[in-house]
């Protein structure tokens, strides 16, 4: 998506992922039933003049990014709110289907969706002779990814180690995962949780989400894709596993491939409005950063509060020299995004700083929930909130 020709920082490539749900939002895992209808054979991803819906792990989940990445964060916007409605439209008119952000499925059991089948499915076979793909770390996610540019490798080392550094911090703001299975979990953001526990028999693929700093891109070979690519082969991983930067489950991810730094640790938001604010607020803040310089925290402390911040969210209690809480360091982030924002940035970091006020999404939605359930059942308030924010990714209108 992003090639050698841009300047670092220049583009944001998103990736979007959403749950197919019917009217009740129980989830349609019908992914291949949607490619195969549009290009008239099952294929892992149908293209559009703009955009391209691709599968995902999970046969419930769709994957909708543009074809060519964003300088303007307004054209962002435009092109991925309309790729989000022409998507949503097919699903209605021949499947009755709904698209649903956030990052879980709100009610989903297990054994309602399953494992794409298909073309290039030995991958996940590949996945599966190691790790057990039934558990929610695998089939019930939904990330908001961004890839950044750089343009040598000086800027991509820097860049990933800053946003190491950030994604310790950021599910405070970013967190929309609060209920799965019905209940209202222990974490602000679940998703992080079990995408933490789902690769724990080879401890190294996702490391502890924070990424490892590195000197240089040889050193993240050693450091991060040749330790994984032994242990999995310890393990018995089949070799399309091995020595793939892809394989690497971090928050934060070299795709030199791409020429661009891939974040992971978002959750999909509920419109692509926020998405594009967390964009406009990430490019801004590693500007900033990248121009003022920044005393990187020993990674045990990132390892620590990021762990603190995916249950607590805002109100994490974190190491950091800046502040006890979590709110602390994203207000102090936010300055410096504000700071070095530009003007098209700044329109939309009103939407990042009332999340840095008022809390995540996760918050917004268990509180929403909470009211809800005093005149209902719980079920029903989750149905009736989880609707709601169907309706908002329509509208491409925030939740608060």
């Amino acid at each position: 998506m992003v090639t050698s020709s841009y300047r670092t920082l220049e583009v944001l490539g998103p990736e979007h992922e959403f749950a197919l749900v019917d009217e009740n939002l129980k989830c349609m895992p019908i992914v291949d039933y949607i490619i195969k209808d549009v290009k008239g054979k099952v294929a892992n991803s149908v293209e559009f003049p703009d955009f391209t819906l691709s599968k995902e792990l999970q046969m419930h989940v769709l994957e909708v990014k543009p074809n060519s990445p964003f300088s303007s964060l307004r054209v962002f916007e435009e092109r991925m709110y309309d790729a989000v409605l022409e998507t949503a439209n097919l699903l209605r008119l021949r499947y009755g289907a709904r698209l649903l952000g956030t990052g879980m499925h709100p009610t989903l059991r297990l054994c309602e969706t399953s494992v794409w089948s298909h073309r290039h499915r030995q991958i996940y076979e590949a996945y599966s002779k190691i790790f057990d793909l039934r558990q929610h770390g695998w089939l019930n996610i939904q990330s908001f990814q961004l890839n950044i540019s750089y343009s040598n490798a000086s800027d991509a080392v820097l860049m990933h180690n800053l946003l190491g550094y950030v994604c310790a911090y950021l599910p405070a703001i970013t967190a929309s995962s609060p209920i799965y299975e019905g209940v209202v979990g222990d974490y602000l953001d679940n998703r992080l949780y079990f995408y933490k526990k789902a690769q724990k028999v080879v401890p190294s693929v996702a490391g502890d989400v924070v990424p490892e700093y590195v000197s240089s891109f040889e050193d993240y070979r050693k450091k991060v894709i040749e330790r994984y690519s032994v242990e999995l082969a310890k393990a018995g991983a089949d070799s399309c596993l091995l020595y793939k930067e892809w394989v690497n489950s971090r928050g934060v991810i070299l795709r030199s491939d791409r020429r661009a730094l891939e974040i992971r640790v978002m959750d999909e938001q509920e419109c692509v409005r926020s998405d594009v604010a967390l964009s406009a607020f990430i490019r801004a803040l590693l500007r900033g950063l990248m121009n003022d310089g920044v005393q990187l925290l020993p990674r045990r402390i990132l390892v620590h509060d990021f762990n603190s911040v995916i249950k607590f969210g805002l109100s994490a209690e974190v190491h950091h020299p800046i502040g006890p809480f979590a709110r602390d360091v994203c207000q102090h982030l936010l300055r410096t995004a504000l700071s070095y924002a530009t003007e098209e940035e700044k329109e939309y970091l009103p939407l990042v700083q009332k999340r840095v006020e008022c809390g995540s999404l996760s918050e917004s939605i268990r509180k929403r929930v909470g009211v809800r359930a005093q005149k209902a059942s719980l079920k029903e308030a989750v149905i009736d909130v989880y609707s709601a924010l169907s309706d908002c990714l329509i509208r491409n209108d925030p939740f608060f």
